[in-house]
Formats: structure tokens, sequence, C-alpha cells
């Protein structure tokens, strides 16, 4: 099939397939007679398994190395979950940072009149950071 109806079976955009490609997470389809790309279902599938990866918060090279166990019949479990547990704890820190980051801007928020005054404790704390 061609990278439009890849991109539609996938979920993934023609831009990122051939992103991936060019990471060699994906490897380049060979090509028709007119020179378009000719996917397969199982590069839409691995298509799929990158796009839920990514949407699980792991990066390039996780995937990568994601890629790699999914297709080593011979691989540990363990790795996988190793994988998978330290993107869930990098996870938790990001979230956590995240999470005071908004009670930060709240806390602005609610010393800020809001009204035609110029002063404003938001732009007088973002002055004043490192």
């Amino acid at each position: 099939m061609k990278i439009g109806p890849a991109a539609t079976a996938s979920g993934v955009s023609a831009r990122m397939i051939r992103h991936y490609e060019k990471m060699g997470l994906v490897p380049a389809p060979p090509r028709r007679d007119s020179g378009y790309r000719d996917y397969s279902e199982a590069d839409v599938h691995r298509l799929r398994f990158i796009a839920n990866a990514r949407d699980l918060g792991f990066p390039i090279e996780e995937i990568r190395t994601l890629l790699g166990l999914w297709s080593d019949a011979g691989r540990s479990s363990a790795d996988v979950k190793a994988l998978a547990t330290a993107r869930a704890g990098a996870l938790g820190r990001k979230a956590l940072a995240l999470e005071e980051m908004r009670r930060v801007l709240l806390d602005l928020a609610a010393r800020c009149h809001g009204d035609d005054r110029p002063d404003c404790p938001i732009l007088d704390t973002l002055e004043r950071q490192p």
C-alpha cells in the first residue's frame, strides 16, 4: 500500500512515517515502478507499535530498544519490564514537577488582582526567577 493508506491504517502521519524511516525505526519499504513506497501489513503493524510506544512516553532510543526486544523471540520479559518500569518512574517525576508548576501558577494567579491596575505578582515573580 502507498504511504497515505499506510498512514491511515497505522494512525501515523505520512510525515512521521518518513521521519521514522530516516531514523531507521522503520525499514525503507520497496518502491513500486511508479516510485511510490509500497508498505506491507507488517510495516503498518510496526508503525502502530511505534505510535503506541510514543503515546506511553517512550523516547526514540527506548523505542529502538523495544523494537529490538519485540523482534527477538528469545528476549527476556525482564528486559521489557525494566524499560517500562524506568519509563513509569520518569513519568512520575515529570508529573510531580508539572503539579508543582501548576500549584505555583495557581498561587500566583490567586494573588493577582486581574483588574486594570498595572501591578502584577505574576510578572514580578517571573522577573525574579533565575
